[in-house]
């Protein structure tokens, strides 16, 4: 049971992430170039930010249902 809810997440996941490169490929191509040429500092700080982010949303979906 839970590795089918695992996969699951991964597989959202994915479909999330292909959403921007599939809608604008330019843009996203071009947000890559950007963030290619941050400090390791400010991608650490990006990374930190998006992980406490989602941990946030797992647990208000885990407390809603």
């Amino acid at each position: 049971m839970m590795w089918s809810i695992f996969i699951s997440a991964i597989g959202l996941l994915c479909v999330v992430e292909g959403i921007l490169p599939f809608l604008s490929p330019v843009f996203w191509r071009r947000l890559m170039q950007q963030m290619a040429t941050q400090s390791d500092r400010v991608l650490r700080i990006m990374g930190l930010m998006s992980m406490l982010i989602g941990l946030s949303l797992v647990c208000i979906a885990h407390d809603l249902y």
